[in-house]
């Protein structure tokens, strides 16, 4: 078992949410790459960048969000969690509920200023 350096609970909603996708371990292959962008020393001295890929789907994460390795493994299985969900299961994912939200609000707008000449 892997320690994230996150709250149990958060570590046990992982842990589920990873069971109910069929994430497995196993199927998981991690590398460490050094991260990029602002950091300075901190992140040019160690290998901070999680490289996540599911092999049976070939599914790729980079995770660079934290200067913490231990983080960063944590948000990318989060993170692939969210990408294998709306595969595995015929409901949407979350990523795919905020795009279908951008595109209403953005077809919201372009009626409105279409009925409004005045402008």
């Amino acid at each position: 078992m892997i320690n994230f350096g996150v709250s149990e609970r958060k570590h046990r909603e992982l842990l589920e949410r990873m069971e109910a996708c069929g994430l497995v371990e196993s199927d998981l292959e991690e590398t460490f790459v050094r991260s990029g962008g602002p950091g300075g020393q901190k992140v040019n001295r160690i290998a901070t960048c999680v490289r996540l890929v599911h092999i049976p789907s070939h599914i790729e994460v980079k995770m660079q969000k934290s200067r913490s390795q231990i983080l960063n493994r944590f948000y990318a299985r989060r993170r692939m969690c969210e990408l294998i969900e709306p595969t595995q299961h015929d409901s949407q994912g979350p990523e795919m509920v905020k795009q279908e939200k951008i595109r209403k609000q953005k077809a919201r707008r372009q009626r409105r200023s279409r009925s409004d000449p005045g402008k």
